[in-house]
């Protein structure tokens, strides 16, 4: 644990409506579920604060108490650089490079505020000024939920902030099935129960909204787009920009799907590769030894956690699957 905080409850007071709290970008279920979390204990502390995105986020993430509130900086650019100019803390939650966070990391850099880290990945830059940082925890919900323990007021956590809490603890874990969930994981998951939160609930809103289309492009991706390569050790699946338009995907329609890799008997490392027009983009799921997170950053500009990462490739798709093939060759020695 990395914890440099020097604030307290009565300093952030004395700034309330100077706090920007911000992710990255395509910001996820951890990543929404820690920045609205911290907003509503903010609030219920005295502490106006603005939530604001450097992206969109996926549709199945809009029904998060406050969701209403998030300003996405790429929408609105004028408004958020003033809310960054104004701001006397930032607080940067589950991320630790400024590049994640696209054009708002050189804003922000020239940013006279406080800068506030909160994350659990792996190798954290030094853009910040306070951090509370674990390496490996299971995800930034718990870390936020960790530090308000430990520096704010915990009696002051309400119900809203439980719900987005939780919704990063299941998302970042797999519903508690990968290896970074712990016994504190699950202590804090009991603790959000008791603030009101309701388990199915939340299963529910995540898990069980999703459009017709979304629905048929999963169909097509496990019927077509799965391949065993290296012995059956590693399922490979990849997606097309045409077949994303076939299918209207929109944001976070595509959320998931590298796990079904894994749940492939003999399968240890599974990848989903996919053109996004401008970019090509790679998430990585691996079960126990695999490192998802080396084998990204030496081959694919990425990183992550050890069984869970990303990365990305401007060469073409077919190129990026060529290069995967022939790199992940030289892991071999990690496949048991």
């Amino acid at each position: 644990m990395q914890d440099t905080i020097k604030h307290n409850l009565q300093e952030l007071r004395k700034h309330s409506g100077r706090i920007v709290i911000t992710t990255h970008h395509k910001p996820d279920g951890d990543a929404m579920g820690s920045t609205l979390g911290l907003y509503h204990y903010f609030k219920n502390a005295g502490v106006e604060s603005q939530v604001v995105t450097p992206t969109d986020y996926a549709e199945f993430l809009h029904w998060l108490p406050g969701s209403d509130t998030v300003l996405v900086y790429e929408e609105d650019t004028t408004h958020s650089k003033e809310l960054i100019d104004n701001a006397a803390y930032v607080f940067c939650l589950d991320f630790n490079a400024l590049g994640r966070i696209n054009d708002m990391g050189e804003y922000i850099k020239k940013s006279d505020a406080t800068l506030v880290m909160i994350d659990h990945h792996q190798d954290p830059q030094d853009f910040d000024h306070e951090r509370f940082v674990e390496i490996g925890a299971s995800s930034a919900c718990e870390l936020v939920y960790r530090y308000v323990q430990i520096h704010l007021d915990p009696n002051l956590m309400t119900k809203a902030m439980g719900e987005c809490i939780y919704t990063g603890l299941i998302t970042d874990t797999g519903s508690f099935r990968f290896g970074s969930t712990t016994s504190s994981t699950m202590r804090t998951a009991a603790d959000l129960m008791d603030l009101g939160v309701i388990p199915d609930r939340i299963y529910r809103s995540l898990f069980d909204q999703n459009r017709l289309e979304r629905l048929q492009l999963l169909g097509y991706f496990l019927a077509n787009k799965i391949e065993l390569i290296e012995d059956g050790k590693v399922a490979l699946a990849h997606m097309t920009a045409d077949e994303l338009n076939k299918y209207n995907v929109i944001t976070g329609d595509t959320e998931g799907f590298v796990n079904y890799g894994l749940g492939i008997k003999g399968v240890q490392m599974s990848a989903l590769i996919i053109d996004r027009d401008y970019l090509v983009k790679m998430s990585f799921r691996s079960a126990e030894h695999f490192p998802c997170n080396e084998f990204s950053a030496e081959f694919f500009n990425g990183g992550g956690h050890k069984n869970a990462a990303g990365g990305a490739n401007e060469d073409s798709l077919e190129n990026t699957l060529a290069k995967f093939k022939k790199s992940i060759k030289t892991y071999k020695n990690h496949f048991k």
